[in-house]
């Protein structure tokens, strides 16, 4: 947790009284829960959900009480990008090449890989069942889906990589 406050904390400003604080604090608006597993002989049996920044209520309603969706989108990052996983030769030497190794990563799951989940049913094509969609095909973003091709043509300004 004293690292996201060391990396997304902002210093607060001067109120004109004693000596101005250098400590990063964690914003106000931050919602971070954490749920501790408890294992027995190797198996878990429970969970507690541990509220790290925010309202508990609040976080609770925002994020749920489940980390699967987290968790799995986890693991498809790990398998794609192989700079994430574990005990690899695909190590980033650079934090530069490390992000942009991400920022490629999302920005073809996003455009250019269909998932089966977000596929919808065709019913005026009798040759065809399904339509393929994207993330961001389904939430509106892009009316078709990107080939690899026309992602490399596009230029793509990022500030902070």
């Amino acid at each position: 947790m004293t690292l996201m406050v060391e990396v997304y904390g902002v210093v607060p400003g001067y109120k004109g009284r004693g000596r101005p604080s250098t400590l990063k604090r964690p914003q106000p608006d931050w919602q971070y829960m954490q749920i501790v597993k408890q294992r027995e002989n190797g198996r878990v049996v429970g969970r507690k959900l541990r509220v790290v920044y925010g309202d508990e209520d609040e976080v609770l309603t925002h994020l749920g009480e489940s980390t699967a969706y987290v968790e799995r989108t986890h693991l498809t990052m790990r398998l794609f990008n192989s700079r994430l996983a574990r005990k690899t030769l695909a190590f980033s030497k650079r934090i530069k090449m490390h992000r942009a190794s991400a920022v490629w990563d999302d920005i073809i799951y996003n455009l250019s890989r269909p998932l089966k989940t977000l596929r919808v049913e065709i019913f005026d094509m009798p040759n065809r069942r399904w339509k393929p969609r994207t993330p961001a095909t389904a939430a509106g973003l892009t009316d078709h889906i990107w080939s690899v091709k026309e992602l490399l043509k596009t230029v793509v300004i990022l500030n902070n990589i």
